[in-house]
C-alpha cells in the first residue's frame, strides 16, 4: 500500500500534523519507541502562556487557544504565571513584564499567593491567571484517535533505518518493515536533521538543547495545587506545581553533540533547585524524581513549518524548540494549509517566517 502521508515522529508535532492531514489522504504514523510522546513531548512543563516566544510563535499560540478550550472537551486547567526578580535583575525584569505583558503585583501579594516565598529575596514581582496547565497525554491521545478514525495507522516501536527517493514519493524502512508514501512528514524533533540527511535533503541546522527538572516534595507539605508557575527573570529558572509536588528547572538550554534518549546532570538540578531556594523559605532536603528533555531548535529560534522549497514532497514540522504543545493545534494547521494549497490563517510574514524556505 502507499499511503498519501509517512510522518516520522510520535511527538506532539507528528500526531497533531497526522491528524490534520488525515482530511486530505490516508496517514501512516512511525515513533521510533514504544509508546508515543516519549522524548521532549513527555518531559513537557505542559504551560500555554500566549506571549511566550517570538512574534511568530505568539501568533501561533493565539491561532492554537480555541482548540486547547475545545478538542476532547478541552485541554486546559488554570494555573497562573509569576514572575520574580532579586536584587539586581530588575532590568531583565522590566524587559519581561513589557514582553509579556504581565502586571506588577507587590512582593506582599505575591507572598500572600505562594506563601513559601521570601519577601526579602524579591525585587519585583509580577503575575496574571491567564496561563494554562495543558493535559498532554490528553491531546496526543486525541490527535492519534482522530488519525485512527480516518483509517490511518499509528506505528510505534518503529525505528527509521533508511529512506529512498522513488519516481512516486518515498519509500522508508524501519522496524524491520518498508512503507512507500508519496510525501514525507518529517516531525523528528531531535533527531529532524538527521532524518533529512537520510532521505538527501538538506539539514536545517536544527540544534537540540538539553533542560532539566527535578521533582521535590511540596514545601513544608502545603498544598500547592492552586499555586502559578514561578518563572524567574530573564527565563533563568522555573518552579511549577505538578502532582501534588513542585517541578523546578534551571531552565538550561545546553547543547549536546548528537541527540539521544537525555538524562540531567546532578550539577545543573543543584543549580535550577539554589535559583528557586533563594527565593524560598523552606530549605529543599532531598528530590523525588528527576529527568531531562531535548527542546530542538532552529537557528533563529523558530519552527519550520511546510514543505522543503526544494522537493514540495518532503515537509517539515520541526525545531518546536519549548513552543511544542502550546503552538500545536494551528501549527499543524499551517502544515495542511501549505499542503493543501489553502490560504493560512496566519498573515503571509508569519507563514514566511516559519517556511522552510527561510533556510534556502
Amino acid at each position: 500500500m502507499t499511503h498519501d502521508f509517512l510522518i516520522i515522529g510520535g511527538g506532539i508535532a507528528g500526531v497533531s500534523a497526522g491528524a490534520r492531514l488525515s482530511d486530505l489522504g490516508t496517514v501512516l504514523l512511525l515513533e521510533a519507541e514504544t509508546s508515543l510522546a516519549y522524548h521532549a513531548s513527555g518531559r513537557s512543563a505542559a504551560l500555554y502562556e500566549a506571549q511566550y516566544g517570538k512574534p511568530e510563535v505568539i501568533a501561533l499560540n493565539l491561532a492554537s487557544r480555541a482548540d486547547h478550550e475545545s478538542l476532547d472537551g478541552g485541554v486546559f486547567s488554570p494555573r497562573g504565571l509569576m514572575l520574580l526578580a532579586t536584587h539586581g535583575e530588575e532590568e531583565l525584569f522590566a524587559a519581561d513584564i513589557a514582553a509579556m505583558g504581565l502586571p506588577r503585583i507587590s512582593v506582599a501579594e505575591a507572598v500572600a499567593r505562594v506563601p513559601v516565598l521570601n519577601p526579602e529575596a524579591i525585587a519585583g514581582a509580577a503575575a496574571h491567571g491567564d496561563a494554562w496547565d495543558i493535559d498532554t497525554d490528553r491531546l496526543v491521545q486525541h490527535f492519534a484517535r482522530v488519525i485512527r478514525a480516518a483509517g490511518g495507522q499509528v506505528v510505534t516501536d518503529a525505528p527509521v533505518t533508511g529512506i529512498a527517493r522513488t519516481a512516486t514519493g518515498w519509500q522508508v524502512t524501519a522496524g524491520g518493515q518498508t512503507h512507500a508514501a508519496r510525501q514525507l512528514v518529517n516531525a523528528a524533533g531531535a533527531w529532524a536533521d538527521r532524518i533529512a540527511a537520510m532521505a538527501g535533503i538538506d539539514p536545517i541546522g536544527i540544534t537540540p538543547l538539553r533542560r532539566s527538572v527535578a521533582r521535590i516534595p511540596a514545601p513544608g507539605g502545603m498544598d500547592v495545587s492552586g499555586w502559578p508557575m514561578l518563572l524567574g527573570a530573564g527565563e533563568s529558572w522555573y518552579a511549577k506545581p505538578d502532582a501534588g509536588q513542585l517541578i523546578v528547572s534551571p531552565a538550561e538550554e545546553d547543547p549536546v553533540p548528537e541527540p539521544h534518549d537525555a538524562w540531567p546532570e546532578d550539577l545543573t538540578l543543584a543549580e535550577g533547585i539554589a535559583r528557586y531556594q533563594h527565593f524560598a523559605t523552606e530549605e529543599v532536603t532531598r528530590m523525588t524524581a528527576s529527568w531531562a528533555g531535548l527542546r530542538s531548535f532552529s537557528p533563529d529560534r523558530l519552527l519550520v513549518l511546510g514543505p522543503d522549497p526544494l522537493d514540495s514532497s518532503f515537509i517539515w514540522a520541526a525545531g518546536q524548540g519549548g513552543y511544542g504543545f502550546q503552538t500545536a493545534p494551528a501549527a499543524s494547521r499551517l502544515v495542511a494549509d501549505l499542503v493543501a494549497g489553502r490560504a493560512p490563517v496566519l498573515d503571509a510574514a508569519s507563514v514566511a517566517a516559519l517556511s522552510p524556505a527561510r533556510f534556502r
